[in-house]
């Protein structure tokens, strides 16, 4: 017996330490200081704001061999790599790096692909084709960002590159071919075998995107949803799911969420982190158009109406659930979408397939009577009301690409807000009614559509026009912002960005 109690101790002593080495840092498996500098680094996880600090030693990242502190985990195939990173004070050399770095192993001398940022504004991705080999790199011409994406695409890197409030600028490695299974993370290289130096990592994001074989409205893959603070872009993900859930709407006393997913709607409960089933009786194929009055007291959806051929239409039903929602919109008049409330709450307004184009319309909630507002054989979308009710914000690709445009309430003085070459979709009004928040997807995308799963910008304008600004650059689309996601105070933004799992 005194030999089993022995052996016990010291197999539960081997699992005690093989948890311990085991045990992850945020979403990293590990660190490790590559390289074997002279002065040992450390990586921490601060899991109150999602922040990884980094102090990192070494002599260099060069020639055929590295040092560097290393937070570190591993991947297959195809991905996209982003994070925020800021340099602790002025720092002794300003060689010193950070940024991401993609190897085939934890050798000093790997092939690898590395994005990085030096302390005197250097940016560049650099790379080692061998084992062994030397560095070599291609340099950007975009100077101190702190906004670093680095994404794989085959044997394609792509480095793009911002500071808050821009675009990205990008550089790109071809022909490049390190193994499909590789390690990837962030890492802090002082250029100075007896310095540590440091940087901040925040908005650390690792996506997996869907593959070349991916059909849309068929496959899924995951969600998070997102919290931002709009004036300094920091993110946080409160919940992750595997399914696919869109469009979170903020309650007007800023405690929930309501999301949808599956065709249902749900509550989160920001306080308790609790999510629970919003009644919302046989409507239970729901799209991602559900949006709250303005003062909160009602629920407006859009349910496709089996009834109907399946088209969607609208319904109304008390903020907190009810299993009779009340229909709206009257059946066989064609698919209508909905985008927001009248101030007074007697009308919605909509996106309505009416004579064969999308066009916006409102809708007494009482009668069914429905208003025309515009009239263009090409699509009007997303449109929704100012406080007062006096504007109408939407989007149009009536000049070949989709731009944000205003009008009166009434239809008349149709003005264009965007000019430039992106698709802008789904302006939202802040509730202190002084900004504009909206999605930007690429120029590459058709302008009547609005995509799952693609290279997205969330950017804001003021209320009055001007120059949009990038807010945060994410890999999302269809069902990321389509309703109004503003909190209470106007400080922040809720939505919804997606990744396979990994």
């Amino acid at each position: 017996m005194k030999s089993f109690s022995v052996l016990f101790t010291i197999l539960l002593a081997l699992s005690s330490s093989t948890f311990q080495a085991q045990h992850k840092i945020g979403i990293f498996d590990g660190q490790i200081s590559i390289g074997n500098p002279k002065v040992k680094g450390s990586a921490t996880f601060n899991s109150d704001n999602q922040t990884y600090t980094i102090d990192g030693s070494g002599t260099n990242m060069w020639f055929e061999k590295d040092e560097f502190q290393y937070l570190w985990t591993t991947l297959q195939g195809d991905f996209i790599l982003r994070t925020t990173v800021n340099f602790e004070g002025k720092g002794k050399d300003p060689h010193r790096k950070a940024g991401w770095i993609i190897k085939n192993n934890l050798d000093d001398n790997s092939a690898h692909v590395n994005a990085s940022t030096h302390g005197d504004g250097l940016t560049s991705l650099q790379y080692r084709k061998t084992v062994g080999g030397l560095t070599e790199e291609v340099k950007s011409s975009h100077e101190n960002p702190t906004i670093i994406q680095l994404e794989r695409r085959g044997t394609t890197y792509i480095m793009s590159t911002a500071k808050f409030g821009e675009e990205f600028t990008s550089i790109e490695l071809t022909d490049m071919d390190l193994d499909n299974e590789v390690y990837v993370g962030l890492y802090v290289c002082s250029h100075n075998p007896k310095v540590l130096e440091r940087a901040t990592f925040s908005n650390v994001r690792i996506v997996k995107p869907v593959g070349d074989d991916y059909q849309a409205y068929r496959e899924y893959i995951g969600s998070n949803l997102e919290l931002m603070d709009v004036e300094t872009g920091y993110r946080e993900i409160i919940y992750h799911s595997a399914h696919s859930i869109q469009a979170p709407n903020w309650t007007v006393d800023g405690k929930k969420l309501i999301y949808n997913s599956k065709g249902r709607l749900y509550n989160y409960e920001l306080e308790t982190n609790s999510i629970t089933p919003l009644n919302t009786g046989f409507a239970i194929k729901n799209n991602n158009d559900h949006v709250l009055t303005f003062d909160g007291k009602l629920l407006g959806i859009s349910h496709h109406n089996q009834d109907d051929n399946g088209d969607s239409a609208l319904y109304y039903l008390p903020t907190n659930g009810d299993s009779n929602p009340k229909m709206v919109t009257k059946p066989g008049v064609g698919a209508s979408y909905l985008h927001g409330w009248s101030p007074n709450n007697k009308e919605m307004i909509f996106t309505g397939d009416r004579n064969g184009a999308y066009n916006i319309f409102t809708v007494n909630i009482k009668s069914g009577k429905e208003e025309q507002l515009t009239d263009f054989p090409t699509l009007d979308d997303g449109p929704e009301y100012t406080k007062n009710g006096k504007t109408v914000f939407f989007n149009s690709d009536r000049t070949g690409t989709m731009q944000l445009y205003s009008m009166k309430a009434n239809g008349k003085k149709q003005t264009q807000l965007t000019f430039d070459d992106y698709n802008d979709w789904f302006p939202h009004v802040s509730p202190d009614q002084k900004w504009i928040a909206f999605i930007s997807f690429p120029k590459e995308i058709k302008s009547n559509d609005h995509p799952f799963y693609k290279h997205c910008m969330l950017r804001i304008m003021p209320i009055k026009g001007g120059k949009p600004k990038v807010i945060a650059h994410i890999y999302g689309g269809q069902g990321t912002i389509n309703v109004p996601s503003w909190s209470p105070d106007s400080k922040k933004i809720a939505f919804i960005t997606n990744t396979d799992s990994y």
